[in-house]
């Protein structure tokens, strides 16, 4: 195997000068030593099972999905495509090629391999706190960064699928490592790409710390890329965000996203061939072409989220990713706990609309597949639901009080 190691060389030069530029948090000192790219492995001493583990079925070919631990409600995910009006059938994330039902019984057999999976971060404990860690993608949203040119952004993307589920525990994201694959390292292109993510874990207040450039002749298509990235963060053992002390009566509020953010892609794209549009056409109904929306870099909730933590009244706070409300919503609830939705709570973007007439998709399907307009749900009390609230429209920002925790499982919408 050939690869260029000049290349991979000058790109080591473009990103420590893009990391050295940026503000950089008392994490590292001036004698930190910091592996931008390496290409070594490191092996850990055998350790005791963490308290919790995470485990998310990530589809390759459509986006990362969440799916529950088997110690959850099960659930059928098996969706059938169904006839519209006009004779055409309603396209379906499974009849995009994401099978659902795979993925949870494969969380499932790993379940009972590794005790403890199903969150959206997995729990190390270290002395009074938890290192809290995740993984994550970007899915095919990859597919449209290499149609439309834009590259500059799917860093934010990759970092915020990651820090996104740490902080739903409560945990302080320390650090970020990513994993860039490409058949030949085009230096401008790959800068462009940890550019972004440099800027993400700005917004996260973390460290880019390290990660791997793999140069693979001939494993991908011209001009492609993947993806990965790894979060790690911090919280106390008694400030842990777990849900246990929800209870009925509590309420949902939500922060609003910049569109379909992550998740959901490959259904997205069979939507774009049905609709006939190009990425270059204005998205129906908005301001911006359709390439524009459907790139949007993935909200980052850390500093907000955090924030809202620290003031109290807190019980669990769900990732909407793939799953949908549907999903991932319950993932928080202690057994026999659901909840009630007021879907008319907040204005879904000309996006989301624009999916379901144009692919045929059924609202359930909208649900259970894109996060529809709201990209994390806190379960709060309901004087913190109040502060909220207030703190809210005192500084001009934006969230939701979108419904409440009920009886009975599952999710219900009114």
């Amino acid at each position: 195997m050939s690869t260029s190691i000049g290349a991979t060389v000058e790109l080591f030069q473009s990103i420590t000068t893009v990391a050295a530029a940026s503000p950089r948090p008392e994490l590292l000192t001036k004698n930190s030593s910091v592996s931008v790219i390496k290409s070594s492995g490191c092996l850990s001493p055998k350790l005791s099972v963490p308290t919790g583990a995470c485990r998310k079925f990530d589809c390759r070919v459509g986006g990362s999905g969440s799916v529950p631990s088997s110690s959850m409600a099960a659930r059928s995910t098996r969706l059938n495509a169904t006839a519209n009006d006009d004779g055409h059938e309603g396209l379906t994330y499974k009849g995009a090629g994401v099978d659902i039902d795979a993925g949870t019984e494969l969380v499932r057999r790993i379940a009972k391999m590794a005790p403890g999976i199903g969150g959206f971060g997995g729990l190390f404990p270290l002395g009074d706190s938890y290192l809290v860690a995740g993984t994550d993608g970007v899915g095919t949203k990859l597919k449209l960064a290499f149609e439309t040119g834009i590259h500059d952004t799917i860093g934010i993307d990759l970092v915020a699928m990651s820090v996104n589920d740490i902080v739903t525990s409560g945990a302080k994201p320390l650090f970020f490592l990513d994993y860039y694959a490409t058949s030949h390292l085009d230096v401008d292109l790959a800068e462009k790409v940890i550019k972004g993510i440099v800027d993400g874990c700005e917004q996260s207040d973390c460290v880019l710390l390290g990660g791997e450039t793999a140069e693979m002749p001939g494993f991908y298509s011209p001009g492609e890329y993947d993806l990965s990235g790894f979060a790690v963060g911090i919280v106390k053992k008694d400030s842990v965000i777990d849900g246990k002390n929800i209870v009925a009566g509590d309420i949902l509020i939500g922060l609003p996203s910049s569109g379909v953010h992550s998740n959901g892609f490959s259904l997205v794209r069979r939507v774009l061939e049905r609709s006939g549009l190009s990425l270059k056409d204005q998205l129906p109904g908005g301001s911006v072409t359709l390439g524009e929306a459907l790139m949007a870099p993935t909200v980052i909730y850390v500093k907000q989220v955090l924030d809202i933590i620290g003031k109290g009244g807190v019980k669990g706070i769900a990732h909407i990713t793939g799953g949908g409300f549907t999903e991932n919503i319950p993932r928080v609830f202690p057994k026999g706990l659901g909840a009630v939705i007021h879907k008319d709570s907040w204005v879904i973007p000309p996006v989301f609309k624009w999916i379901q007439e144009a692919g045929g998709v059924d609202e359930g399907e909208m649900r259970r597949t894109f996060n529809i307009g709201i990209g994390m749900v806190l379960v709060v009390d309901k004087e913190a639901a109040n502060r909220i609230l207030e703190d809210a429209e005192r500084t001009n920002t934006t969230c939701h009080l979108i419904g409440e925790v009920v009886s009975g499982e599952g999710v219900t919408f009114q």
